[in-house]
């Protein structure tokens, strides 16, 4: 019971009913016992080694047909296909003509910092135009 009736002089003898309490911290330290261990889990990823040997052979280019599509854009609106500059009106084209000899249809899009935002939306917009389902946006620096 909470309170016990039968105090002194038939006064109320408050009494403190720790059970309430007692079930809370069972059913706190249950979720911390399960909870735990998923906290703990690691994925484990192993990565292949470099092959230095590798690198200092020179291998041919890859055939055009295997070749990625890398649409660029300068900070001078200049677009380039594979490093070929193709004019604004002749882009959905040329893709169109690239992409009638794959199977895919991914370009990757790079963009200078200094290129407006609707300028480079305009490009992709044309690049979908010609046909390009995927458009990856390149997040670091293109190697040549």
């Amino acid at each position: 019971m909470g309170m016990n009736v039968g105090g002194p002089g038939g006064r109320v003898k408050p009494e403190m009913n720790v059970t309430p309490l007692v079930d809370v911290v069972l059913v706190l330290l249950i979720i911390f016992m399960v909870v735990t261990p998923l906290l703990t889990k690691k994925m484990w990823l192993n990565v292949p080694k470099k092959d230095d040997k590798a690198d200092a052979v020179q291998q041919p280019p890859p055939p055009e047909s295997s070749r990625s599509v890398v649409v660029s854009l300068d900070d001078k609106s200049v677009i380039r296909i594979n490093q070929d500059v193709v004019a604004e009106a002749e882009l959905g084209d040329r893709l169109g003509r690239i992409f009638a000899a794959r199977n895919d249809r991914v370009i990757f899009f790079d963009a200078a910092d200094g290129v407006e935002f609707g300028a480079a939306v305009h490009v992709m917009d044309v690049a979908r135009g010609g046909g390009a389902q995927t458009i990856a946006v390149l997040t670091e620096k293109l190697t040549q």
